[in-house]
This record gives structure tokens, sequence and C-alpha cells, in this order.
């Protein structure tokens, strides 16, 4: 997870895959993993869950806690690996979230929606604040209020179906070490950008169909 440089550790947050991600803690089973916003799907590996709903009852097998404030109920440094898989677009203030993250662990495996992935789902459209890139020159995370500019035409459901064969499209995989270096850049937004509609799509779609049959 480090390189060296001209004898230096340079930290680096990079792209990976979570098959990557899971081989490495298979590896490592006596580290103690966090999985904070583990949802109904937690990582199998995580030994600690975390979410703001109360899902103890549904994860009865592993130690839960519900987080109800802003600071994470942990201590500094308290697991050796932490796991938050699309979480960081929920979140108001993700900069506090990030530096609680780099808190309470050294290291962790971060998952988001790309920007595709997010404006596809209904889902989305409400709940994520935040649309992110990741800037492979510059080893960084930049984030941006999100902008709607598809109108969502999927479920969270299917989107997962269309993760199994694009998920390179639809999903940003990062592993860290030490620090997770982020910007914000709300010229992200593209904020003059015209709305896609997919009622439009759809016309293009069949107009193209009927004029490909006629041929």
């Amino acid at each position: 997870m480090l390189n060296i440089i001209q004898g230096k550790k340079i930290t680096l947050l990079k792209r990976t895959s979570l098959n990557s991600v899971n081989s490495l803690l298979k590896k490592n089973s006596n580290w103690n993993i966090l999985d904070i916003g583990c949802g109904y799907r937690p990582n199998k590996y995580a030994n600690t869950l975390a979410d703001v709903q109360d899902l103890s009852q549904i994860h009865k097998d592993k130690k839960f806690i519900k987080i109800n404030e802003k600071k994470l109920p942990f201590k500094d440094k308290e697991f050796d690996f932490v796991i938050a898989s699309h979480v960081i677009e929920h979140v108001e203030d993700f900069e506090y979230f990030i530096s609680e993250l780099e808190r309470i662990s050294s290291r962790g495996y971060i998952e988001l929606p790309s920007r595709l992935g997010d404006n596809l789902v209904f889902e989305n459209k409400k709940d994520h604040i935040w649309w992110f890139v990741y800037d492979d020159d510059n080893n960084k995370i930049i984030g941006s209020k999100k902008n709607q500019i598809i109108e969502p035409f999927i479920t969270v459901a299917t989107a997962k179906f269309f993760e199994e064969i694009f998920r390179e499209s639809l999903v940003i995989e990062l592993i860290w070490d030490k620090k997770i270096d982020y910007t914000v850049d709300n010229n992200l937004r593209l904020e003059n950008h015209p709305k896609i509609s997919f009622l439009k799509l759809v016309k293009k779609y069949f107009t193209k169909k009927i004029r490909n049959i006629y041929k």
C-alpha cells in the first residue's frame, strides 16, 4: 500500500478492487475491522459493524454499534482497517467524516458511486448529497455537491446487477493508508450542463429501432 520513492515512504490513496481488499482482509484475520454504514449487507470480514440505523437484531452474530453523534464512538486508532462503502456521499459534512476515519484507523477501503452510477438510480436522487471523482494524477478524491443531470430510471437492485458487469463505470474503489487526500471543487457539478430526460432517451431509442426496421 505504500510506494517507495527515493528511499522515502509516500502515503497513498489509490484505486483497488473489492476482491483485492477482501483478499487482504482474509490474509489478516487477526485485524480488528470496522464496516461503518454497513447496512443490511456488511463485509463478511468485518468483526465490528456500525450504522445510523439500529440493525443490531439483524446482525446478531457480530458486534454492532449504532451511530448517534457526528463524532464516531471509537478510540483513536481502534481499528486496523475501516470499510466505508457507499457512505461518504450521504454525509453532510464529509470532510469531518473523513477526518474521523483517519482518526479511528490507519488504513481502509472507500467505495463511492461514480457520477454516472449516482445519477442512474431513483433512490440516490434524494439520498445522496455529494458527487465524487478520483484524480489519478494526484491520488486524491475530488468532491462537489451533486447535480442530477440524468433523470434516474433504475432501482438500487438493478444497479447492483449492472455493477456485476460494468463495475468500473459505476463505482469508485479506493484503498488508503495513513491519509485520505481530497479536495472540494464545485466545478465538478457541471452546473450549466443541460438535463437529460429519460423519456427523450427512450424516444430516440425507438426512433432508431424503427428506422433500422425500414432500411
